[in-house]
């Protein structure tokens, strides 16, 4: 059941409404992503998703899912769209997530990019 919530998750996010992403986290789920602090709730999440996210429109393209239980899974990809400022990007990424009832409680996103 894990894997249906994590490829629900990327279809919708990829869809003509991104913001109907935030339904598939639960009301208290925390989401990491480098560059953001940590956005707590879906208040948080509607910020991110309608307009503090960088990401104007794309593809993630999963490559390698994981999920040893109902409750945790990995994600490898790589996501092709544009951004913000108008740029094409093609970048790998890793999600790692922890569901409860089929939702998501937790992300860490992780991007293919040299930081240091």
């Amino acid at each position: 059941m894990s894997e249906s919530a994590i490829h629900r998750y990327y279809e919708t996010v990829d869809g003509p409404d991104p913001m109907a992403v935030v339904d598939l986290f639960t009301p208290d789920a925390i989401y990491r992503r480098p560059g953001y602090p940590p956005m707590v709730g879906h208040d948080a999440l509607r910020r991110f998703y309608g307009g503090e996210r960088v990401i104007v429109e794309g593809r993630h393209t999963i490559e390698r899912l994981i999920c040893p239980d109902q409750t945790t899974a990995a994600v490898a990809g790589r996501f092709d769209g544009r951004l913000n400022d108008g740029r094409d990007v093609s970048i790998g990424f890793a999600d790692f997530f922890t569901l409860r009832d089929e939702l998501i409680a937790e992300r860490a996103t992780y991007f293919d990019a040299p930081a240091v």
